[in-house]
Formats: C-alpha cells, structure tokens, sequence
C-alpha cells in the first residue's frame, strides 16, 4: 500500500488548492471504479469495499502529511518573524 501511498502523493502538491486535490481524489476514486468495474466486481463485494476502504484511508493519510507540511511551514515562518523582529 505504501506505492500507491507514494502514488497518490506524487500527484498532489501542498501548493494545490483543496479544491484542486479534491480533483486529483475523484480521479483516483473513478480510476479504483473502473479497474472494479473491469474485473466485474460489484460494489457490494466486500473485497471492492476493502479497495474503497484503502483509497480513502490512503487520501485521508495524504492530506494529513499536507496539512503537517503546511503547519511547519506556518511554524517556521512565525519563527523568523519574531527572529527579525527588532526588539521593543
């Protein structure tokens, strides 16, 4: 699961809007739907629920590593900031 981790956080960058994440998902989700539909499995199945369960367990995942890379680096620049800042 850690490739298709790596998968997906390849295709998304933290400077890329929510909405446009978001889109990249939908993408992942429809490509998960077609690749189940290929192999003839029905949503129902609890094997193309797993597959569901994984991708979003997966995106979950990637978002929080994007939204820990955006806390430090808000973190980071509050820090220089208060470094540069002259004292009173």
């Amino acid at each position: 699961m850690s490739d298709f981790t790596d998968l997906i956080a390849r295709a998304v960058s933290p400077s890329m809007s929510r909405a446009e994440r978001e889109a990249v998902y939908g993408v992942v989700r429809q490509a998960m739907r077609r690749l189940q539909e290929r192999d003839a499995l029905d949503p129902a199945d609890a094997r193309a629920q797993l597959q569901a369960h994984f991708v979003e367990e997966t995106i979950w995942e990637v978002e929080g590593l994007i939204t820990r890379h955006l806390a430090r680096q808000t973190i980071e620049a509050a820090e220089r900031g208060q470094v540069s800042a002259p004292p009173p």
